[in-house]
């Protein structure tokens, strides 16, 4: 295999993939003892992955509802697990050390590191799992660990010098401050490798990193279902990780959105030792065209691009995407749906723009009013006009 690549896997045919993919996903379907008789009714009839629509989303919500009840997992079945974590809610999330759990070590691999490399890992390690995602991922490529944290800024550049650090894990721009310190302090560092994730790299902070002879990448991982989606060195959108299944959806309602639309990622991870099945991260992207020209083949997404959850409060009341979901239901002739919360003087304005073919504008409203339970002026929209941004409440006000 060139050394370019993690493993074979990065380089396989799309069908040798969704062959691959949809026997790991039908075997851990069989495999969810704690799932209802409905929901496994459901997944017996997954035949193909554009089947998984068929089952229903899991949000954050109802992991916490179900660790209230039954903690620490909600009563999902974990296996090999060594560690369990928190997240704000709280939520718990289990974590292995007998392999590579989180699956970062592909996207460590790509970034260029390896055994030859001594990684400041600059992740939290105190009860959320950042620290220990990137550590195991550098376990994985063989790489040492300096297990830094975060803070203590003065401490870090000693430490760096001491130990030769080579590369830098963490968010984008913890690193920029670790190196203004170490030039107010009069001290150079080694560091030519930056991994980074849990924050936006910013083309200007990438060109900073760039200018010191440090090459930066980034991920998308979660600390539910770990990578999801890596840079490799063509720096051309984040390829998906081979662990996982994504679809990008439209908020609130779970529906595939058109090839290139942005939408919601809702990712099935693959790990049986704690099987996540169209878990809603809450994060907007779109899948790129095409594949990597690095010669990567899994499909990419554009990386993070805002959140879904749009709940918006107008007039003092929430007004929340599935509820612009269920207005769009109602009505056969209506394609999409988009409400706009701006303001006229001191009071809030909500318009409803609905794209159709035809239909009557009293009904709209008085379905607006219905679902909505607000009055709002509505437009009607041709098909295709409305913008596919994965907005479907857009708040227009300005609180300056």
């Amino acid at each position: 295999m060139p050394k370019t690549y993690y493993d074979e896997l990065e380089t396989r045919s799309a069908d040798a993939r969704q062959a691959d993919q949809l026997a790991r996903l039908r075997g851990q379907l069989a495999a969810i003892p704690q799932a209802s008789q409905a929901w496994r009714d459901a997944a017996a009839q997954v035949q193909t992955l554009d089947d998984l629509a068929k089952l229903p989303i899991l949000r954050k919500s109802d992991l916490s509802k179900w660790q209230k009840s039954k903690p620490p997992f909600g009563g999902i079945t974990v296996r090999n697990y060594t560690h369990v974590f928190q997240s704000p809610g709280p939520i718990y999330e289990p974590g292995g050390s007998s392999h590579d759990w989180f699956r970062m070590g592909r996207f460590l691999h790509a970034a260029g590191l390896g055994a030859d490399d001594i990684v400041q890992n600059c992740f939290g390690y105190h009860l959320t799992p950042a620290g220990h995602m990137f550590e195991s991922g550098a376990r994985a490529v063989g790489a040492k660990v300096l297990p830094a944290g975060v803070g203590q800024t003065e401490l870090q550049v000693t430490a760096a010098r001491d130990v030769g650090t080579t590369a830098y894990a963490g968010t984008p721009d913890y690193l920029k401050i670790i190196l203004e310190k170490a030039d107010e302090l009069g001290v150079t560092l080694g560091i030519t490798k930056a991994a980074v994730g849990g924050g936006a790299l910013f083309p200007s902070l990438r060109q900073y990193y760039i200018d010191r002879g440090i090459s930066c990448l980034q991920c998308y991982a979660t600390a539910d279902v770990g990578n999801i989606a890596y840079e490799s060195a063509a720096m051309e959108g984040m390829i998906l990780d081979e662990g996982v299944i994504v679809e990008i959806v439209t908020p609130g309602t779970g529906d595939p959105v058109a090839p290139g639309e942005v939408g919601e990622v809702i990712v099935t991870s693959l790990n049986r030792d704690y099987p996540l099945v169209r878990f809603a991260t809450g994060d907007l992207s779109a899948f790129m065209e095409g594949t990597s020209p690095c010669g990567r083949t899994n499909a990419r997404i554009k990386g993070w691009m805002g959140r879904a959850d749009q709940t918006t409060k107008i007039k003092g009341m929430f007004v929340r995407p599935e509820q612009v979901a269920a207005l769009v239901a109602q009505h056969a002739e209506i394609s999409k749906a988009r409400v706009v919360a701006s303001r006229a003087g001191e009071q809030d304005v909500m318009t409803v723009h609905i794209e159709s073919t035809g239909g009557d504008i009293a009904a709209y409203g008085k379905s607006v009013a219905e679902v909505l339970k607000l009055k709002g002026e509505v437009v009607i929209a041709a098909p295709g006009s409305l913008p596919r941004d994965g907005l479907v409440i857009e708040d227009q006000r300005t609180y300056d």
